[in-house]
């Protein structure tokens, strides 16, 4: 989270909190757009936000991200919603800016009109596998603040071979030391099941229900098994399936419906047809 300063923004009557100002206009996922703020890339009536909680004016203030205005949509303006399963190829990042110009995932994704889409759990550039991208922000909070317990299933292939001490690690949680916050903490309890087993690797499923899959890799190779291959196979009820490595798909509206239920979000707005889409963008790769 960003450092808590007083701001002129922090005065709640002033209307909506800018993260989700920022979010409803498909800019990423609240959460990120918090990472944002925490790097000098938002500013209001010309001046950076530089903490947490903000709120704004929508209607007559001037929110910009890295230089650019923010369209926000009227309430009586019907929005397209696109929920799309993207199986993510490696050396891929699931950012939507870059700073060394790799190739990102909406650049597989390219849909007619350019609607602004963003990652949900993002996978680290060698991770491979179910990518969902969306530009519902508040789905996307729900999918991915811990609060809600969504799980994120994961096939992963480590070197060597994982010992009973290593599962009982794993699934009781273990305690890391975090570089970035510069304290020791215990991660979560993972479930998981083995499926092959030698002297030169382990081959597993693993869900996780907090955090990210880098903090796989992380917990796996303090144990003494560095991760060889992590590919995400489910989020949620939503399984990865119909879809090739570097291809994608709508999803149908019951996957969209099981999802928000597993968020436990309302009554979604329409989602764009596959079928629609596909008259515009015949091209899906």
């Amino acid at each position: 989270m960003p450092r808590r300063h007083t701001s002129p923004y922090a005065d709640k009557s002033r209307g909506v909190r800018i993260q989700k100002v920022l979010a409803e206009a498909g800019i990423d996922s609240r959460r990120h757009c918090e990472q944002l703020i925490e790097e000098r890339r938002v500013s209001v009536n010309g001046t950076f936000i530089e903490s947490l909680p903000a709120w704004v004016d929508p209607v007559n203030d001037r929110i910009e991200v890295d230089g650019h205005p923010v369209r926000r949509r009227r309430p009586d303006q019907p929005a397209d919603q696109y929920y799309i399963m993207l199986n993510k190829p490696a050396n891929v990042v699931s950012t939507n800016s870059d700073p060394y110009g790799r190739r990102r995932a909406i650049d597989l994704v390219p849909l007619p009109g350019h609607p602004r889409l963003f990652c949900v759990g993002r996978l680290d550039a060698d991770s491979t596998g179910l990518l969902l991208l969306t530009n519902d922000g508040e789905l996307t909070n729900r999918l991915t603040h811990p609060r809600y317990e969504v799980p994120n299933t994961y096939e992963v292939v480590v070197k060597g071979s994982l010992d009973a001490d290593g599962v009982a690690a794993l699934q009781r949680g273990i305690v890391v030391h975090d570089r970035r916050r510069n304290r020791t903490e215990r991660t979560e309890a993972v479930r998981l099941k083995l499926l092959k087993r030698d002297r030169e690797r382990t081959h597993l499923v693993m869900e996780l229900r907090e955090g990210r899959n880098r903090d796989l890799r992380k917990v796996l190779a303090t144990l003494g098994y560095p991760v060889r291959k992590l590919r995400r196979i489910a989020l949620g009820p939503l399984k990865l399936s119909g879809v090739a490595v570097g291809q994608w798909r709508m999803l149908r509206a019951a996957e969209v419906s099981a999802l928000r239920k597993a968020a436990g979000a309302g009554k979604p707005a329409r989602p764009t047809s596959s079928r629609a889409c596909a008259k515009r963008a015949p091209n899906r790769k």
